[in-house]
């Protein structure tokens, strides 16, 4: 559904980007295929650049230029009323992923002293599994978005597209 009317174009580009950044923070999880798959990892390879250099700290152990970019993307973008709509909720809705991506990273480094050495074959499949699903879905999520935006088009996901509408007023 598009609010509003029609997009213009450059907002429709404009509402793809954001979603780089969740993009580029899942592409670690999927480590475990890249191996399996090396074409694969082609695909993706400019996603690891891009994480990469957001990676880079600026302030060691403290803040990485991604944390930066968020910041900024939540400041500038998605509370600024003179940026378009459309524009403002596709960041939203990317980092609302890119929040979801940082749970999840808690989550793992939470259970990793909890979990013995990983020397069970069963273990190591289910962490693949675990891993493989993270990244497939988060790409699912984002090129579902970014599809949708190209269209023109709010990308609809059942939790994530409520908060942010929450958090993108008219």
């Amino acid at each position: 559904m598009a609010l509003r009317g029609s997009v213009a174009p450059l907002d429709r580009l404009y509402g793809c980007l954001p979603y780089l950044l969740p993009m580029s923070a899942a592409v670690f999880y999927g480590a475990f295929l890249f191996v399996q798959f090396p074409p694969l990892a082609t695909v993706f390879l400019p996603l690891l650049w891009l994480k990469l250099w957001l990676g880079f700290p600026i302030i060691p152990q403290v803040i990485s230029l991604d944390f930066v970019v968020f910041i900024c993307l939540y400041i500038f973008v998605v509370r600024n009323e003179r940026v378009n709509h459309f524009v403002r909720f596709n960041a939203m809705q990317a980092l609302l992923l890119g929040i979801v991506l940082v749970l999840i990273q808690i989550l793992v480094s939470l259970l990793q002293p909890a979990l013995p050495s990983a020397s069970s074959q069963a273990l190591i499949f289910a962490v693949q599994i675990f891993a493989n699903t993270i990244f497939v879905g988060m790409m699912a999520a984002c090129g579902f978005s970014i599809f949708q935006s190209i269209r023109g088009l709010y990308a609809e996901m059942p939790i994530v597209s409520e908060a942010a509408y929450y958090q993108v007023r008219f």
